[in-house]
């Protein structure tokens, strides 16, 4: 993919095809204003005024053209609204005939993205690069375009290619970029400081042993901030194991690590005054002669003791541990992402990640600045008589129990058991794929949260 900054540039009166934008109100009186071979053309073409529709109007020269494109509405661009045009116009410079992008320079770039690692051909299609009047606004945007890359990456590569080394790799080139101080445990080395996530990943061949990628970054005196990612490479469901439609999709059971590492790298590019704590419980979900197994009892880090109902609810057992170790450091923000329940697809679908957070006021901030970025999240309740739901008649809680109600509720209360009182904390329950494509965001791993959190981390402590 070209640099996302190369997409986008100041606008110095360069040669540029115009882009023309309407909506459905201003769509007549803007037709009236063309000459009678704009209006030939469009009619030609049956350009309608609904949202992602586009035509190419003539010149005078077989290069003097401009298109036109309508939107829902100029008067407030979406970040998608230029995204289809920057998917099949030809190659070249382009800008509005009147206008700023504002942020709709984001889906100019992110329209960009192909995932072409294992492609023998490429597409060798040029890329489209829109002027822009804001040139302030083209790092910001290009900025969250890779980390929204990132995401997509990390989550589309296959397993074999994405382990638990390969996942530990990506997390110190990013490292070593911005100065943080990486640290791994790993292996037989968790099974007494983090034993659920040794659990969990312990059935695995050695070279996809499970760790716990952690990353501390920025001054001892800014607030404490805590970002953590479910990081289960390949889920198999363990020896309750899933159907092979179910494990069709489960190279990305990683997309909450992927998310984790995305923001961290937005907060470090951003240089937010904050002590960042970045960890990833990475493990493979495996089966074999030591797998974990419905029945265990499991200690945890926190030292609440965890009997297993379901091996296939694995995600939220290496997370609590990586929580619990989070909370030690006293943060005042905890966020953590996962792919973990099908429950918050059921409810909510694949475009909205499912929002759970222990503050009122975090919860309905979070949801008015993931609006504002075109990156909406919904809200669902810790509701806390749910709790019973997993109760264990040997241990302190079940890792699932016995009933179907609820699925996405039950995890966060489970997760929530993990975090301290005195933390602010969000859980976002994400599905991190992308089943049909829409106009600069294709088929395939997807952030979804990724903008509101960040809108959140600056608005609290962006200078």
């Amino acid at each position: 993919m070209t640099d996302p900054a190369d997409l986008v540039r100041p606008d110095s009166a360069q040669a540029a095809h115009l882009i023309h934008l309407i909506d459905a109100e201003s769509h007549e009186a803007w037709l009236n204003d063309q000459p009678e071979r704009t209006r030939t053309a469009l009619e030609a073409q049956g350009f309608k005024a609904t949202p992602f529709a586009h035509a190419v109007i003539p010149g005078d020269n077989g290069q003097d053209w401009s298109a036109v494109a309508s939107v829902k509405n100029v008067a407030s661009l979406s970040s998608w609204c230029l995204s289809r045009l920057a998917e099949i116009l030809p190659e070249g410079t382009y800008r509005l005939a009147s206008g700023e992008p504002g942020p709709a320079i984001l889906g100019w770039m992110t329209a960009h993205y192909k995932f072409e690692r294992y492609k023998e051909k490429p597409a060798a299609k040029g890329p489209r690069v829109l002027l822009t009047p804001q040139p302030a606004a083209i790092e910001p945007a290009a900025r969250m375009a890779r980390a929204t890359a990132l995401v997509r990456d990390m989550v589309n590569t296959p397993t074999a290619d994405m382990g638990p080394d390969d996942m530990e790799r990506q997390a110190r080139v990013i490292a070593d970029r911005f100065g943080a101080a990486m640290t791994v445990t790993r292996g037989d080395g968790l099974e007494s400081g983090y034993p659920m996530i040794h659990a969990v990943g312990r059935a695995a061949d050695r070279a996809n042993a499970p760790r716990l990628i952690e990353l501390d970054w920025g001054r001892d005196e800014h607030p404490r901030v805590a970002i953590v990612g479910k990081g289960v490479t390949f889920d198999s469901g363990g020896l309750d194991i899933k159907p092979a439609a179910g494990m069709r999709l489960m190279k990305k059971d990683m997309g909450g690590a992927a998310h984790a590492l995305a923001l961290a790298e937005l907060v470090m590019a951003a240089h937010l005054p904050v002590r960042l704590h970045l960890l990833l419980p990475v493990a493979e979900n495996a089966i074999s002669g030591n797998s974990f197994r419905p029945g265990d009892v499991l200690k945890s880090r926190k030292g609440l003791t965890v009997e297993i109902g379901n091996t296939d609810a694995e995600g939220r057992l290496i997370l609590a541990d990586a929580l619990a170790r989070a909370g030690e450091n006293k943060p005042e923000l905890i966020l953590d992402f996962a792919t973990l329940t099908g429950a918050a697809r059921v409810a909510l679908g694949p475009d909205l990640p499912a929002m759970f957070a222990n503050d009122d006021a975090l919860a309905a901030e979070l949801s008015e600045l993931g609006a504002a970025q075109d990156d909406p999240v919904w809200r669902m309740p810790l509701w806390e008589p749910y709790n019973d739901l997993f109760k264990s008649d040997i241990a302190d809680l079940n890792n699932s129990g016995d009933s179907g109600f609820a699925g996405a509720i039950t995890a966060a209360l489970f997760l929530q058991r993990f975090v301290p009182d005195s933390a602010q904390w969000v859980h976002f329950d994400t599905f991190a794929w992308r089943p049909t494509a829409k106009p600069g965001r294709p088929k395939g791993g997807e952030a979804y949260g990724l903008r509101a959190a960040f809108a959140l981390l600056q608005a609290r402590y962006g200078r």
